[in-house]
This record gives structure tokens, C-alpha cells and sequence, in this order.
């Protein structure tokens, strides 16, 4: 019977599969002399920064436990996506890598349909960093006309503290932005974009003293999924059910729908 732990021989399994369905050709690499398809070892330790021979332990399954950073630069190395860099580190450190941030803005034409499809119902996608990344008509309406914003100021925090029409939109605004800058500090921390939000932070803090305030105020403020009031500046009070939901291959995204309260 081996002696290896379950662990090591399913990550050198994974390692080795990985490797396989890279093309050398692609990566800069000579496809002459090859019997198998894939990179080889050494020109994955090559890319990785490893040496070839604790790669090849790795592969055998008696390499050891690895680091996160190891296993970061074999992501880098096998060209994994999240889903397979998240595996990555499941099999060798038994749990998720830490936050990866990244900017993204923009959404597929999928998503862009589900949104299109919730209308009436205000529906849109935010990051991490509360950027609106897409949208429906009907959240145009209810909240701005974003398409006409510069992308950089697609900002739900811009909106909150910097545009007047905030106030007026929602009659609880107090509690409203008080729970927005806790959870978009809470949403960028998890992500790992506490440096990608610095900019921001520092501009609203010049600009909104309220903002400052709750910036500085570390108290964890929650909002009930219930009904939440809106004033709706054509059909004026209006009452919602906000839910959130995970967009699914985006961990980075959140879908947000307003669902009208009869």
C-alpha cells in the first residue's frame, strides 16, 4: 500500500494533467522531440521559477505540501482559470486561494439579456468596488442614466454622496449610506482591493464630509432583505425587495434586482 497522502497524488494528477494540455508551440517553446502532447517538466518549473526536480516530486505526488506562492506562480505557469486556480489550491493547501481583485467592466451578452429580461424590475451588475458594470432600462429610470456617465463614475458611492438627486431618491438616505460604505468596505477587503479603492476613498473623503465620517466610523451596519422604500422620480414612492445574487464564473460580480412590492 503507498504511503503518499491522497492529498499529494491528487495534486501531482492535477499538476500533470494541467501540463498536458498546454501547447509548447503557443508558449514559445520547440515542438520537435516530443512523445507526448503538452509542456514537459522542466519547461513548466522553467516557468514557474521552480526547480525541475521538486516540480517533478510535485507531479509524483512527494513533494510536500507547497506555498501559496508556489502555487500561484504554477497558475501562472499552467495558464489556469479561476475556477481551476481555485482548485489548485484546494488540493494542495486544503483551501481557497486569497482574494484575487480585478477590474473588470464589462459583462457578457448572456447577462446583459437576463438583465434586459428582469425589466420592469430595476436589475444591474456591480463589482466588488460597487462599479455599476451593466444594467436594465428599468434601473436607468430608477436611478440614472449611466451611459451617459463617464465609466469611472459609474460609482454607486459617486451616486450616493455626490449627486444631490440621491437624497431625494431614497427617503432613508442616512441609513442608506451608512450601510453602503460599510459593505463596500467589507466587499473590497474580501476581494482583495483595498489598494484598487484607495483612489476613490481619498477623493470622497475630500468631497463629502458625511462620507468621511462614515469612512472613519467602523461600526458594521446590516440591512434587512426587506422592503425598502424608493422615491422614483416620475411615479414617485415606490417600495422594492432588493436581493443579491452570485453571478456564476464571476466571483468578482454581483446581480442585483429590485423586485416591485405590490
Amino acid at each position: 500500500m503507498s504511503s503518499q497522502p491522497s492529498s499529494e497524488k491528487a495534486l501531482g494528477v492535477y499538476l500533470r494533467n494541467a501540463r498536458l494540455k498546454l501547447d509548447p508551440a503557443a508558449l514559445g517553446f520547440p515542438v520537435i522531440r516530443r512523445r507526448t502532447s503538452g509542456l514537459r517538466r522542466e519547461e513548466v518549473a522553467q516557468r514557474a521559477a521552480l526547480s525541475v526536480t521538486w516540480y517533478t516530486w510535485l507531479e509524483q505526488g512527494r513533494g510536500g505540501t507547497p506555498s501559496a506562492a508556489a502555487l500561484e506562480r504554477l497558475a501562472g505557469a499552467l495558464m489556469l482559470t479561476d475556477a481551476e486556480r481555485e482548485h489548485l489550491f484546494l488540493l494542495g493547501l486544503g483551501r481557497a486561494p486569497e482574494a484575487r481583485y480585478r477590474q473588470t467592466m464589462d459583462v457578457t451578452p448572456r447577462l446583459q439579456r437576463v438583465l434586459d429580461r428582469l425589466d420592469p424590475s430595476p436589475a444591474f451588475i456591480r463589482s466588488a468596488t460597487w462599479q455599476m458594470v451593466a444594467w436594465n432600462q428599468a434601473a436607468t429610470e430608477l436611478m440614472t442614466d449611466f451611459a451617459s456617465l463617464p465609466p469611472e463614475h459609474r460609482n454607486i458611492l459617486r451616486l450616493i454622496f455626490l449627486d444631490p438627486r440621491s437624497r431625494i431618491l431614497h427617503p432613508d438616505w442616512e441609513r442608506t449610506a451608512r450601510f453602503i460604505v460599510s459593505a463596500f468596505r467589507m466587499d473590497a477587503t474580501r476581494a482583495g482591493a483595498t489598494d484598487a479603492i484607495a483612489p476613490l476613498v481619498a477623493e470622497l473623503c475630500a468631497a463629502s464630509p458625511e462620507f468621511r465620517e462614515m469612512w472613519h466610523d467602523r461600526t458594521i451596519h446590516t440591512f434587512e432583505h426587506g422592503a425598502k422604500a424608493f422615491h422614483h422620480p416620475i411615479h414617485g414612492l415606490q417600495t422594492f425587495e432588493i436581493s443579491t445574487f452570485a453571478v456564476d464564473g464571476r466571483p468578482d460580480l454581483i446581480l442585483v434586482v429590485y423586485s416591485p412590492v405590490a
